[in-house]
């Protein structure tokens, strides 16, 4: 047998040998030798090559096998009922949509359905198919009631669906109890909602907005899976199973995340209202300086970014999806006769809006709440244009800006026929029909709008020396100058403004 110490013995040929017992020799020794400083396998004296044969020390594999990663067949492990599981590997989820309707309002389930499909295909999702029941409540238990649920097993299976989304929202536990029947992840309307809430908010206000609502949403759906319902103690029971420290049992590892998320939602209240005073400070300087606001309002997809870009220029995010934008967004703009408004886009809306998310975006929808004037956006050519505006003034009543004044556009008048022209009149006779694509429309709004903002009531005749351009300036900003005259002793002005304007130009006041 040939030692380390016999290496010196062998012929030239034998230098794989020699490096393999050297290789040994200093891993016995607890260090590395290095040597020559290149890489013995380039090294053309180690026998590879032409001599290969002689000194060959075992099978070469390609470098593509050994950089490769070989897949062996059989050995997943995921599981086929995913309520067993409390993760699942990521991938664009096939649905099957359900939903109940009473005697008389089927078409009003088809329209609600159709929008939840809307909502799953934002969400990421792909809709296989959708399914109506006609009872007149929801079955405790399952939701569609113990036959139907066993239907709807077998419709799952066949497509291979992986999610069930009732159109609705569904109690805790008749997700559960449908979810054990039809062996998929079961989510109810407003877990979707959330969901594209959650992809789409972008500032720290809307995503603080939006984690507040999930939590909320969450709190009462927590489940436990296998162990994590088991007791925790403190004391020796925690390593040991049993002496001292048993006797006190704990909390539940449920009850620590109920503990958890009450915690969490503490910190985002307090988060959120921190926002405040920035926004409140941003309010009080367009109320010192008299500048109007005006608020877009609306359903979701019905054009209200669209019209902002049109009218002012706005440059905000424009896409074909429900609640693109979520974030609200106020730019400046100005009347005819020169007076200064603000116009604000905001948060969409939906019917079955879940409370959680109007609680939490109540601060987003203050801009609707403390603007002069609402411009109230219908999808002219939606097929339900009735229950749109429903929505959206049960919205804006919850937030109290019942009382301000509103202007309905009906917007895609380009894709709006004469003869739903006709229907959507006799819903509201004094709106206006618009297209933010086209155009049409938009002049009619700013004159509406000019008509509608407070306008200034004091009638001002006033004689400003010319080195008071500053007041000339104001009345303009603040004001409406209908007169300008430059005479020897300064300007002549004659304009409208509001009480507390006219007191502070008072001592200009003309007197003859």
């Amino acid at each position: 047998m040939t030692t380390p110490s016999d290496t010196t013995d062998l012929p030239d040929g034998d230098d794989a040998v020699t490096r393999v017992l050297r290789n040994a020799e200093t891993r016995a020794s607890g260090y590395s030798l290095f040597g020559s400083g290149k890489a013995e396998a380039l090294d053309t004296d180690s026998g590879f090559g032409a001599t290969a044969d002689a000194g060959h020390d075992g099978e070469q594999l390609d470098r593509e096998d050994r950089q490769a990663l070989r897949r062996v067949a059989g050995l997943s492990t995921e599981l086929e009922d995913v309520t067993e599981v409390e993760y699942r590997q990521l991938r664009i989820e096939n649905v099957v949509l359900i939903g109940i309707y009473s005697q008389g309002s089927l078409q009003d389930a088809e329209n609600s359905i159709r929008e939840l499909a809307a909502l799953a295909e934002t969400a990421g999702a792909v809709v296989l198919d959708g399914m109506l029941q006609r009872r007149p409540n929801p079955d405790p238990s399952t939701f569609l009631g113990k036959g139907k649920a066993d239907e709807l097993r077998d419709i799952v299976a066949a497509l291979g669906a992986d999610t069930v989304i009732a159109d609705t929202e569904l109690a805790p536990s008749q997700r559960r109890a449908l979810e054990d029947v039809v062996k998929v992840k079961v989510i109810d309307r407003t877990a979707v909602i959330l969901d594209i809430f959650s992809q789409h908010a972008k500032s720290r206000e809307g995503k603080a907005q939006v984690e507040l609502a999930q939590l909320e949403y969450l709190l009462p759906r927590l489940r436990g899976w296998g162990d994590s319902m088991s007791r925790q103690a403190g004391g020796q029971v925690g390593g040991a199973g049993a002496g001292m420290g048993s006797r006190g049992p704990g909390e539940t590892k449920i009850e620590l995340d109920r503990r958890r998320i009450h915690t969490r939602m503490s910190k985002l209240r307090k988060q959120i209202k921190g926002f405040g005073p920035a926004r409140e400070a941003k309010r009080a300087n367009r109320h010192r300086f008299e500048v109007p606001s005006v608020a877009i309002a609306g359903y979701t997809n019905a054009g209200k970014s669209s019209l902002l870009n049109r009218i002012t220029k706005a440059g905000v995010l424009v896409e074909n999806s429900l609640f693109a934008t979520l974030d609200a967004t106020v730019r400046r703009t100005q009347t005819d006769d020169g007076r200064l408004y603000t116009i604000s886009d905001t948060v969409g809306f939906v019917r079955n809006l879940p409370h959680q998310l109007v609680e939490a975006f109540r601060s987003t929808l203050e801009e609707v709440a403390e603007a002069d004037v609402i411009v109230h956006v219908v999808d002219g050519s939606h097929p339900d244009p009735a229950a749109q505006l429903m929505t959206v003034r049960d919205v804006i009543g919850d937030v109290g800006a019942r009382d301000i004044p509103e202007l309905v556009v009906f917007n895609k008048s380009d894709l709006v026929n004469e003869d739903d022209r006709l229907l959507l009149r006799g819903l509201e006779p004094s709106a206006i029909f618009a297209s933010a694509r086209t155009g049409e429309g938009i002049p009619e709004i700013l004159a509406a709008l000019s008509d509608l903002l407070p306008s200034p009531s004091v009638e001002l005749d006033l004689l400003v020396p010319y080195d008071r351009g500053d007041v000339i300036s104001m009345l303009h900003r603040r004001g409406r100058v209908d007169h300008l005259d430059y005479l020897e002793e300064g300007t002549h002005v004659r304009a409208m403004a509001s009480e507390e304007l006219a007191a502070q130009v008072s001592e200009f006041a003309r007197t003859s």
